[in-house]
């Protein structure tokens, strides 16, 4: 089932029980929202999470572009990316937590065509706090589907303060032999779809009380699913990463890690420009810069010659294409190009400030501060440099 079929049957599922399909938000948080980015399909919906009527009704459905730098580290794996989709359904004060997880277990094994036996479930146990979430395990367990029950891994909130609740993960089985043991003890169990039931404010002082309504939060990451119905090990074996994976090493010949980074920053700083974000010092142009500038690093580590200059406008289009961005795939080369020759000076300088008899021994924190506020080295790059040692490449 190739990627966009996916999206079409997520979506017209939930069409055809009643929910109304919202456009997805950019990847751009709204003004005076702390967090740079987009992270989750909710992110943009928390008004009317809180309450406030939606125009379009309470059943929603959506795809929605998400960043979470918080991943960047992550990279490389099988799973994990710097911009991803998620599916989304929002009941907003309409149909309970019963009703979701049966329609997910439905789509999934009707829709999708999961085996229900590689199935597992996860759902709050209780704390000091609130009892478990007697509701959702005994409607999996009405489905037939095995139950973990956990703690604080079945807990979602939107920080320290405001609405929160228990929420169902699940779990699809991903090994070669039929599935065994629990998806807190085996990581080939592969998270594809949580369902959250805010049904609970969180106070400042840490007490909780039952919200007036609640809603129900369901996000369902579109790469995971696509890599599991595809019968692929990893999200950048789909036919979604296809154009990049098997373009790039013929640009670029590189081992596994770097090739799967180098793809996705790339598709993910095309997506970035493609909503309006240039690079900068600060805020989510940082982030971009970010994510040219370990691309770069990855390039640069094997053949200092290496440039972005190479990467084909056809890539820049495919993805704009897939995110619906109407960005010029000229310009957006162009802002890469810019930020590589950037890159490159900031190298050069960097070499030459570290070659001086000060910094020839190990460095400490007041090295590092300096060497950030008097030659805007940042920490990461100034360590990058003293690790190529004396006779590396580049």
């Amino acid at each position: 089932m190739e990627t966009e079929h996916v999206v079409r049957t997520f979506v017209e599922y939930f069409e055809s029980r009643g929910h109304r399909r919202i456009t997805g938000s950019s990847l751009l948080s709204p003004p005076g929202d702390p967090v740079l980015f987009t992270t989750s399909g909710m992110h943009p919906l928390t008004p009317y999470l809180e309450g406030r009527p939606h125009p379009l009704g309470r059943r929603l459905v959506n795809v929605q572009r998400c960043l979470r730098t918080t991943d960047l580290d992550e990279v490389g794996d099988d799973s994990h990316l710097t911009v991803f989709e998620m599916l989304g359904t929002w009941p907003l004060g309409d149909y309970g937590s019963s009703q979701s997880l049966r329609w997910g277990h439905d789509l999934l094994v009707d829709g999708f065509g999961v085996d229900p036996g590689l199935l597992y479930a996860t759902v709050f146990g209780g704390d000091e706090h609130a009892g478990p979430d007697t509701q959702s395990l005994r409607t999996w367990q009405e489905l037939g589907v095995p139950v973990e029950l956990t703690t604080e891994e079945n807990w979602w909130s939107n920080g320290p303060t405001g609405p929160c609740g228990p929420d169902s993960e699940i779990f699809l089985w991903t090994g070669d032999n039929p599935p065994h043991s629990t998806p807190t003890r085996d990581e080939r169990w592969v998270e594809v779809w949580n369902h959250v039931m805010m049904r609970h404010r969180r106070g400042d002082d840490g007490t909780l009380t039952p919200l007036p309504r609640p809603n129900i939060d369901t996000g369902l990451g579109l790469e995971r699913l696509a890599a599991v119905l595809q019968g692929k090990r990893s999200v950048f074996e789909t036919d979604l990463f296809e154009p990049w994976t098997s373009t790039v090493p013929s640009l670029w010949p590189l081992d596994e890690p770097s090739l799967r980074l180098v793809c996705d920053h790339l598709r993910s700083a095309v997506v970035v420009i493609g909503d309006g974000v240039l690079p900068s010092h600060t805020g989510r142009g940082y982030v971009l810069r970010r994510l040219v500038r370990r691309v770069l690093t990855a390039l640069w580590r094997i053949d200092p010659s290496r440039t972005l200059g190479d990467l084909p406008e056809e890539l820049v289009g495919h993805t704009l294409d897939h995110f619906g961005q109407s960005g010029e795939r000229a310009g957006i080369r162009g802002v890469l190009l810019d930020e590589e020759l950037r890159f490159a000076r900031l190298l050069e300088r960097g070499r030459r400030v570290l070659s001086r008899p000060r910094f020839s021994g190990p460095l400490d924190e007041d090295d590092l501060r300096h060497l950030h506020d008097t030659h805007g080295l940042p920490r990461e790059l100034v360590l990058g440099l003293r690790a190529e040692g004396p006779g590396a490449e580049s």
